[in-house]
């Protein structure tokens, strides 16, 4: 008797999750005669505990299935929650007896750190209790934060979309030369600063905007950042700073944190914001130019405007080989991307244990940023524009973007 699949979604969506999601259901449909049913879990393993899902196949006969590649946000809801560490918990047999309930054979779980602490988790468990059933990670943040794998999908277009919308703000600023203006970019990033850094793709010229951009990476400094945009402002009038959120003292301390108390979310981690809005009352303190702040907020990760070709592919390769290294009897693996070395962008994938990946964090490498700490370099610029490229024709109704809704 065939195995069946099931497929789920946690974390923050990105724009291309559903990309990842298209890649794994239209691959394993395509080879029934491995596999029985394909599943989508409601809500992540969170939903699945409750008996949440839903037959994918019916999405294949509606047509709705090519929808779902371009459509933003996580086509089969989200959790964020987090699995107990001790394997003896009871949400693990509560769990695998829903894997019997449903005859699964092959579980695919599409996220980013935290979801790959799930994978490894039950496929840990899995291994304890003697199962065969296949437990794979399909990568997915904004954050590129993702150890053992050169990038990460949903990067690539949330870069796209901060390079591209800083590109526009920075010529909205222009248009008052004769003002002196500080505008303030935050951008999502807790601890690595990867999205902050393509706003660099923004420039068109030496000493274009943004000027200075700043990374979780490096301490940040309150009082050299008044002297870095005093002296900026003796260039160029009208002033672009793009900021992490999580830009800190270098000593525990989000600069967010000077402003107000930061509560935590479900994982305990400090749920950062604020941080533009405290250097606009700083910069308009200390300086007294004429200054905002800009918080893009969920827009970098949900906008499927401005999807990456490459983006988009590359999640729905992600996803499909997942499933052929399930086939091979692959398990406890995280797909990672591998560049090929050389002038030309090239792309690999290959299974990696997620043992060695969850829980763990990359950051922008130090010798990507200057000295200063306010921009980053050419190395970095080299590493990005290729995963940008492209454009994605969005199918569309009435003049609006067409997307396929859960019923």
């Amino acid at each position: 008797m065939k195995k069946n699949v099931i497929v789920g979604q946690s974390g923050g969506p990105t724009a291309v999750i559903n990309a990842s999601l298209y890649g794994v259901v239209a691959e394993a449909l395509r080879r029934n005669d491995s596999f029985g049913k394909v599943y989508g879990m409601i809500n992540g393993i969170e939903g699945f505990a409750e008996g949440k899902v839903m037959d994918m196949e019916d999405l294949n006969r509606s047509g709705e299935l090519e929808l779902v590649k371009t459509t933003p946000g996580s086509y089969l809801g989200s959790c964020r929650y987090k699995l107990p560490k001790d394997l003896n918990d009871g949400i693990y047999p509560k769990l695998f007896e829903r894997f019997a309930e449903y005859n699964i054979g092959y579980f695919f779980y599409i996220g980013g750190n935290d979801s790959m602490d799930t994978v490894s988790k039950l496929s840990r468990y899995a291994k304890q209790i003697g199962s065969d059933i296949s437990f794979m990670g399909i990568p997915k943040t904004i954050d590129n934060d993702l150890v053992n794998t050169d990038h990460t999908p949903g990067f690539g277009s949330a870069a796209k979309y901060v390079a591209s919308t800083v590109r526009e703000i920075a010529v909205d600023a222009s248009v008052y030369d004769n003002k002196k203006s500080v505008t303030i970019v935050e951008v999502m990033g807790r601890h690595a600063g990867w999205l902050t850094a393509a706003s660099a793709l923004a420039r068109k010229f030496e000493g274009d905007n943004p000027v200075l951009i700043y990374l979780p990476e490096i301490a940040f400094d309150t009082e050299r950042f008044i002297e870095d945009v005093r002296e900026a402002l003796e260039k160029i009038s009208n002033v672009i700073v793009c900021i992490s959120e999580g830009i800190n003292d270098g000593k525990g301390t989000f600069i967010c944190e000077l402003a107000s108390d930061v509560g935590v979310d479900t994982f305990g981690h400090k749920m950062l914001t604020g941080s533009g809005k405290y250097l606009e009352n700083l910069v308009k303190e200390r300086l007294g130019v004429k200054v905002r702040s800009v918080e893009m907020n969920v827009s970098q990760r949900c906008s499927s405007a401005m999807l990456s070709a490459t983006d988009l592919q590359e999640a729905v390769d992600s996803g499909a080989y997942g499933v052929r290294c399930a086939l091979e009897g692959e398990s406890g693996k995280m797909i990672a991307f591998v560049r090929t070395e050389g002038d030309e962008y090239e792309l690999g994938y290959e299974a990696k244990d997620v043992n060695e990946i969850c829980n763990r964090e990359k950051g922008v490498p130090v010798e990507w940023i200057t000295k200063n700490g306010s921009d980053v370099s050419e190395e970095f610029i080299r590493y990005a524009r290729p995963l940008i490229q492209g454009e994605v024709q969005v199918p569309q109704q009435d003049g609006l973007p067409l997307f396929a809704y859960r019923k």
